[in-house]
């Protein structure tokens, strides 16, 4: 017998949709004047280019918490603090898009060719649970899920399944400014139990990779990408490329989406094996100034890493940082962060807490927005003078 994966009703969604009608009101929570004067006044500038903006993304998008019994044995074995940091659930990607203004989402990707893998999660068996969740599980292809066998639930659970809902709703907004999809290779044991029998995820070796490419590939065809390929100019590196010719304008990437890499290291090298500046892929890679494929640069600390975020934005380099982790900022209610990452200039800034509301069950009214819950605005470090972004 199977069990649909549970998603707890969202106790504010009447709210963030009367939100969304006087959003504009709530500019003053954010103690951010510079970003939202830019994106205010003037007229429509013609050579806005996508590292020109800012948008909000949510952090592990696809993430379902784990349910009482399950909570309550990750407790015991990880202790409190550990568990206490999967507190956290997304609504559907496209629910996302729609009612949080988010346009940037992080997927969590497994190997699983055969299907199965990851069907029966271990933990489900010592909770009394049916050991079955979901028979799309079942089906051959890459997973979508946080922590095998321990923190599996999610709101898609094959890679094709979330990124079909991205393009469903793509199609239903055609001028949207382009989504970034970010993909972390999970291939680890995060959590290892001397004793307990946990299913070793499958390596990310490169030809899996190029089957996660593939899967791409099958959603959305080539006029829908934003790629490496459509960035990088003949007989010059991505970087160079991107750092003395920019990056697509924002005309020319509405309703388009993009992958970019979480990982860096080993999983970086393996991808761009043959392919030094990504020439044929589809992800930008998690990179090194100074390499060839160097475009996109992660950096999730938007306090320590303020001035270095900084520095490569105005470079011309596209990044992605985090506005709160693990829950903290949600239990402190503690915006440094979130106002660190939304000042320094970041492309990408990624909360758990996108709206109003959410926070509240901790105690505190933390979230991480854009002024007036916009889906974009003008970048507060890298837009040009009177910068406007219409309809985003």
């Amino acid at each position: 017998m199977t069990e649909p994966p549970s998603r707890p009703i969202h106790p504010y969604r009447w709210f963030i949709r009367r939100i969304a009608v006087v959003g504009a009101a709530l500019t003053a929570t954010i103690s951010l004047s510079a970003g939202s004067a830019a994106a205010s006044g003037g007229s429509s500038s013609r050579d806005i280019r996508l590292n020109h903006l800012q948008v909000i993304g949510s952090h592990n998008s696809y993430h379902i918490e784990p349910n009482e019994a399950e909570f309550g044995l990750i407790s015991l074995v990880a202790g409190a603090t550990a568990a206490g940091a999967l507190q956290y659930t997304h609504p559907p990607l496209d629910e996302q898009f729609d009612d949080e203004h988010v346009r940037q989402i992080e997927l969590d990707v497994y190997a699983d060719p055969e299907g199965g893998r990851y069907a029966t999660p271990l933990i489900r068996r010592f909770t009394g649970q049916s050991a079955e969740f979901d028979p799309d599980m079942k089906a051959p292809g890459t997973k979508v899920l946080h922590i095998s066998d321990i923190d599996y639930r999610s709101n898609c659970v094959s890679f094709v399944a979330c990124l079909k809902t991205v393009r469903t709703w793509s199609h239903r907004h055609p001028r949207h400014v382009p989504v970034a999809i970010l993909v972390e290779f999970k291939d680890t044991l995060d959590v290892p139990i001397p004793g307990v029998p946990l299913v070793p995820p499958l390596p990310w070796t490169r030809d899996r990779m190029l089957d996660l490419e593939k899967e791409i590939r099958s959603v959305f065809p080539r006029r829908e990408l934003i790629t490496p390929d459509h960035v990088r100019r003949p007989g010059q590196t991505l970087e160079r490329s991107v750092l003395r010719h920019g990056w697509p304008t924002l005309a020319a990437s509405r309703g388009k989406v993009m992958f970019l890499m979480d990982n860096d290291g080993a999983y970086r090298d393996r991808y761009i094996e043959g392919n030094p500046s990504l020439q044929g892929r589809v992800l930008f890679t998690n990179s090194t100034p100074g390499r060839p494929d160097a475009a996109f640069v992660k950096r999730n600390d938007p306090v320590a890493s303020a001035v270095d975020i900084r520095a490569l934005v105005e470079q011309g380099y596209v990044v992605r940082t985090r506005a709160d982790a693990d829950t903290v900022q949600a239990r402190s209610g503690d915006t440094t962060a979130r106002d660190a990452a939304l000042a320094g200039g970041a492309q990408w800034v990624s909360t758990d807490y996108p709206v109003p509301g959410i926070a509240s069950r901790f105690g505190t009214d933390y979230f991480a927005a854009l002024p007036g819950l916009a889906a974009a605005r003008c970048n507060p470090v890298t837009a040009p003078p009177r910068c406007r972004i219409p309809s985003p």
